[in-house]
């Protein structure tokens, strides 16, 4: 098992290494950066990370925000006519990207992250989820799986290089730097759960944003909502939830950072458990938080689902 304090000390050390190969890169500065449109805070760092200085990204929905009940303003549309190059993730998440694109009358074409990933179905699990957003639809939340991600970064940096061909070998090269971090950043989440069998992998969201990391990590998430933060959970649905918990005495127990926490609170106060704490399912945290960053989210959503399982 991989201790907290190894999982700190890989993490700090990624971060010198990352350090050290951005000293030893040639360097490359764009006369005027690139102007980028990146749909989430998520979507937003990981395009900074490949974009560097030649690129300037500006985000629709920033840290702390819920793409799901996004309204965008004219000012959003400005944004978008302004930009050079637009990046969303695709796969159902962002519905009002189509209406923004027509209004902000633009002939640049939103370059859909997440393509060449196979999209994963609404989890199984029958909490009532409800207006619309039940099973059978896509789960957009591709970039809980780490090598999802790996996807992504390729696509940003073919996306960029189209549209800036002399920093293409800039993009390429952080590309493959911030790849190699990604594919540690992987290693690490595998070795986190090792120590816990599967049987135990139990844990409760607000809505159903995990399903890629169940897939990858070997967890079971079960929440209220489903894959739309903009459904509601059934009265029907909530009370079987409970009744699952109580049953399998599930104590992992969680509030999303994008999330009204009441509907975790009732429950916990109906099974008899405190929520453990928040994760990050959607959204950044605020630079100065705990997940300012792509990496530094699935790092701390990892120790922080281990922690609760584990009973720490």
């Amino acid at each position: 098992m991989m201790s907290r304090s190894a999982f700190s000390y890989s993490w700090s050390a990624l971060v010198l290494s990352a350090a050290v190969t951005g000293l030893a890169a040639p360097a490359y500065a764009a006369d005027t950066p690139i102007k980028a449109v990146a749909t989430f805070s998520i979507l937003g760092d990981l395009v900074q990370q490949v974009g560097g200085e030649r690129v300037k990204v500006e985000t629709l929905v920033g840290a702390g925000g819920d793409a799901h009940v996004f309204q965008p303003k004219p000012t959003h549309a400005q944004q978008i006519a302004q930009a050079q190059v637009i990046f969303m993730n695709g796969l159902g998440f962002e519905g009002w990207m189509t209406r923004l694109l027509k209004s902000a009358n633009t002939k640049v074409q939103a370059v859909a992250v997440s393509d060449g990933i196979k999209p994963q179905k609404e989890q199984a699990d029958d909490h009532g989820h409800g207006h619309g957003h039940g099973h059978g639809h896509t789960d957009p939340h591709a970039w809980q799986s780490v090598p999802n991600v790996m996807v992504y970064v390729k696509n940003i940096a073919t996306a960029l290089c189209r549209v800036d061909a002399s920093g293409c070998k800039a993009y390429e090269q952080r590309a493959s730097a911030y790849t190699s971090g990604l594919q540690q950043l992987q290693q690490d989440i595998k070795t986190a759960w090792q120590a816990i069998p599967e049987a135990q992998r139990k844990v409760i969201t607000t809505h159903d944003a995990f399903g890629y990391y169940a897939s990858a990590y070997g967890v079971r998430f079960l929440a209220a909502q489903g894959v739309s933060t903009d459904s509601e959970a059934s009265a029907k649905g909530v009370a079987k939830l409970i009744q699952q918990i109580k049953k399998e005495r599930i104590k992992a127990l969680f509030v999303e950072n994008i999330s009204d926490a009441r509907l975790i609170e009732q429950i916990g106060r109906e099974t008899g458990t405190k929520p453990a704490g928040t994760l990050y399912s959607d959204s950044l945290s605020a630079a100065d938080g705990p997940a300012a960053t792509y990496v530094q989210m699935m790092r701390y959503n990892t120790q922080q689902l281990t922690k609760a399982i584990q009973g720490q």
